[in-house]
């Protein structure tokens, strides 16, 4: 159902011009949400459409936006500035423009008689179901500003674990990129030079050289077979991949991946533990902090697992007893994770899991790239300096020829 956004005017119970912003597909429906905030209407009408230039313009909000977001609105907090103004502040100072009008909205909305919760619970596509829980926590526990801290150390945490699997890829992507375009370059234009200079000599040519001119002919006269090809097996892929059982046996089979596997594992276990572990701790109810979880797993399989910690706990058992029999989970961390359930601290267990872990993923990564890099040099060395070698070998042969 298609939503609009609707500007409201109206007072407050005692007596005060509240103003605002509100979402949604009916006017009935603004009226309804006004009314049980015993707020008194007295104009509602549909916000004007604003034309805007796009093209240019960056919609996302990346987690270390939302990091220094959240700092920043911790330390007002505590500082004990209303929570209008610090959204007032925070809102102005914000250079990117969608997530700048998304952070006014939201001061709108408190502004209008929301909580925090309920005016951020409008943009998921920015604030999480992890964020708002923990932030309706908070309100709940007049304990705000604590729980803003723990977000931004989550986040900021958070921002680091994915700089750093992202950052093991970016090496082996390069030289991948580099090497294939060489090589393309090289069959494309620089071959076909040379097998005329062959042709007009005559003779029979090496092997390797044959095969080298034979992938420049196949190459100039297929080159959008080969195109086409790889467009369709991109979507081929990427609609297998949206199936339920094509994410599960993917995300299988990049865990399986030695190396690559081990990061992706740690990196995952590291993921829940700190999620998890954060919102026990900021008083989110165990059923409803594994079901967030499971959503921000990022691999399907661990998302199963935890799917069926949640169902095995509904029915009195424990946590550490269904992440054993997934088998993707390492022993240490459902031991002290059991540990966790049975002495009652939970929530630090899981913290403690999630720093030992951030750890290994470093060690990981570094594992990685040392693996990475002479496979890297190995393999553009074999796809260059082999055609370079075959083009040369008839040179050799023509100088002894004209040599003799």
């Amino acid at each position: 159902m298609s939503t609009t956004t609707f500007i409201w005017k109206g007072k407050s119970a005692k007596g005060e011009t509240l103003s605002g912003e509100y979402e949604a597909s009916s006017q009935g429906e603004v009226q309804s949400y006004l009314r049980k905030r015993r707020i008194e209407i007295s104009n509602i009408k549909k916000k004007p459409k604003d034309i805007e230039i796009k093209l240019f313009q960056k919609k996302s909000v990346g987690v270390k936006d939302l990091s220094v977001f959240t700092r920043q609105f911790a330390t007002m907090v505590n500082a004990g500035l209303p929570l209008v103004q610090c959204l007032d502040v925070l809102g102005r100072q914000l250079e990117k423009p969608h997530f700048k009008k998304v952070v006014l909205q939201v001061m709108s909305d408190v502004e209008g008689g929301s909580t925090l919760a309920e005016a951020l619970e409008k943009h998921p596509k920015i604030f999480s179901d992890l964020y708002v829980n923990m932030i309706a926590a908070g309100e709940a526990g007049g304990i705000l500003d604590v729980i803003l801290s723990r977000l931004a150390v989550f986040l900021e945490k958070a921002d680091a674990l994915q700089r750093k699997v992202k950052g093991a890829m970016t090496y082996p992507t390069i030289v991948l990129t580099v090497a294939g375009g060489a090589c393309i370059f090289m069959l494309m234009f620089v071959i076909p030079v040379f097998a005329k200079m062959f042709s007009d000599f005559g003779g029979e040519l090496p092997a390797p050289t044959r095969i080298v001119m034979n992938l420049s002919n196949f190459l100039r006269d297929y080159w959008w077979a080969l195109g086409a090809g790889a467009f369709i097996g991109t979507v081929a892929f990427k609609r297998f991949r949206a199936t339920e059982k094509g994410e599960v046996l993917t995300d299988r089979a990049a865990l399986r991946v030695p190396v690559l596997g081990t990061v992706l594992l740690k990196s995952g276990v590291a993921r829940f533990t700190r999620t998890l572990g954060t919102l026990i701790g900021s008083g989110v109810p165990i059923l409803q902090g594994l079901e967030i979880t499971s959503r921000t797993a990022g691999n399907k399989v661990m998302q199963q697992a935890i799917q069926s910690t949640s169902d095995s706990i509904r029915q009195g058992d424990t946590i550490a007893g269904p992440l054993k029999e997934s088998g993707v989970f390492p022993p240490m961390v459902v031991q002290m994770i059991s540990i966790g359930e049975q002495t009652g601290a939970l929530d630090e267990m899981l913290s403690k899991i999630a720093d030992f872990y951030d750890d290994e993923v470093d060690a990981a990564v570094e594992a990685l790239t040392a693996a990475i890099e002479p496979l890297m040099i190995v393999l553009m060395g074999t796809m260059v300096g082999g055609m370079l070698v075959a083009m040369y070998l008839p040179m050799f042969k023509m100088s002894s020829i004209v040599g003799g």
